[in-house]
């Protein structure tokens, strides 16, 4: 059975995206399942066809590629976030990245042919996948115009200053520096730089 005050929390999240009534909310409600993933485990991996969309309770996630044997960290999700291989889930196709558990982590989780078969019946739902995407497509651009435009120093101190203090709060050092596309030893470097200030 799933907890009503997790799944409240959910509909409260989806309702940034668009309002729902009771019954367009039981479209998805009744269909939720929870989920826990030990810390190191993966709910999403390079090469396997991902069917879920998970929605965080507890717990952190990375995101990561592997190109050459090394990693390549994207991003990092934390409480009340939606979590999935969204590519994998909408084509069908395998998976190119991974989401691993940086801490044991507690989700509810819907399958995405689900979600799908409600944009047929419910023009709400189709909207709120709609308004996602969206939502995505800004962050991917964000991320991408930083790597491409901003230096390591640059970087960092973009993070410092953004919403997402809970990377620095809470995401060890070596991940913090693969996200930022530097090394550890970098990183350091450049802390030390900015404590000095």
């Amino acid at each position: 059975m799933v907890n009503k005050t997790d799944t409240g929390l959910l509909r409260n999240h989806i309702q940034q995206f668009i309002a729902l009534n009771d019954e367009e909310w039981s479209l998805l409600a009744t269909h939720l399942s929870e989920k826990t993933i030990q810390k190191n485990d993966f709910f999403a991996e390079d090469g396997k066809t991902a069917k879920l969309v998970g929605f965080l309770l507890e717990g952190s996630l990375r995101q990561f590629y592997i190109k050459n044997q090394e990693e390549r960290t994207t991003y990092f999700y934390f409480e009340n976030h939606l979590v999935s291989s969204y590519f994998s889930c909408i084509t069908g196709k395998p998976s190119a990245l991974n989401i691993q558990a940086l801490a044991d982590t507690r989700m509810l989780v819907f399958n995405y042919d689900h979600l799908r078969q409600l944009f047929k019946i419910s023009h709400k739902w189709e909207t709120f996948a709609r308004l996602v995407a969206e939502y995505l497509a800004l962050g991917l651009e964000d991320r991408m115009v930083g790597l491409l435009t901003l230096s390591p120093e640059e970087r960092y101190e973009q993070l410092l200053s953004s919403n997402k203090q809970k990377i620095i709060q809470r995401i060890p050092q070596q991940y913090i520096a693969n996200y930022l596309g530097i090394t550890p030893v970098s990183l350091s470097r450049i802390r030390n730089r900015f404590l000095k200030k």
